[in-house]
This record gives C-alpha cells, sequence and structure tokens, in this order.
C-alpha cells in the first residue's frame, strides 16, 4: 500500500481526505454575518487604538486617498484627515494609506470594514 495522500485505494487515506473536507464545510458554514464583520467579537479588547493600513489598486494614489478621507471623515467625525499617512510601495505601483483610529464598539469596525469592501479604489487591507 501506498502512503501517498492522494492514493484512495487505501481506505484510511480516502476517509481521512472526506472528513478534512467536511471540516472545511462545517468551518465555513460557521461564519457568522457579512464577510467583512468581525468573526470573534469576544477577543476584541474595545476601547482600543487600531492601526490600519488600506492598500489601493495601482495607479490610485489620489483617488485612494480621497476615498478613504470620505469613509474616515463619515465614519469618525473626531479623526484628523492631515494625519493619514500615504507611501508608495517598494515598487511604486501602489500606495497604501495609514491610519490609527480610536475604535470603541465592534459595530465601528464591522461599518469600517463594509465601508473599505465597498471602495472601488482599495485592493486590501491590514
Amino acid at each position: 500500500m501506498s502512503d501517498d495522500p492522494k492514493d484512495t485505494s487505501n481506505p484510511a487515506q480516502a476517509s481521512k481526505k472526506s472528513v478534512n473536507v467536511t471540516e472545511l464545510a462545517t468551518n465555513k458554514s460557521a461564519l457568522k454575518g457579512k464577510k467583512t464583520d468581525i468573526q470573534n467579537p469576544e477577543l476584541w479588547d474595545f476601547p482600543m487604538n487600531y492601526p490600519l493600513s488600506i492598500i489601493g489598486h495601482e495607479g490610485e494614489y489620489e483617488s485612494l486617498l480621497n476615498e478613504v478621507k470620505l469613509i474616515l471623515g463619515s465614519q469618525f467625525p473626531e479623526f484628523d484627515l492631515a494625519s493619514i499617512e500615504v507611501k508608495p510601495s517598494k515598487t511604486g505601483r501602489f500606495h497604501s494609506a495609514r491610519v490609527n483610529l480610536y475604535l470603541t464598539d465592534a459595530e465601528q469596525v464591522n461599518a469600517l470594514y463594509a465601508s473599505l469592501d465597498n471602495a472601488k479604489t482599495v485592493r486590501m487591507v491590514l
């Protein structure tokens, strides 16, 4: 018999493979809410300072900055928009807007990530 995990002639290996697929399906369906919602709010300690890097699509420097300012200005009126740092990537193809936000509850995080997910100029948020 082969020890190759892809070898389905071994019943023990085949059942392991089906268990893993089942586990993945179970874990995927266990997600609550939208893809941008916090999945484990009990792990967050509010209120907190929250550093955030918002990476824009290639060549979107000005429009990324404007869109980030609109989102942050509407959701965090006390936030100083002048404190946003925009830096190019090593190659200069992409730009990231870096901010440090003061968050008081999970709903703020969910709303922020939902808005950033809908933003046309945002590629990724870290």
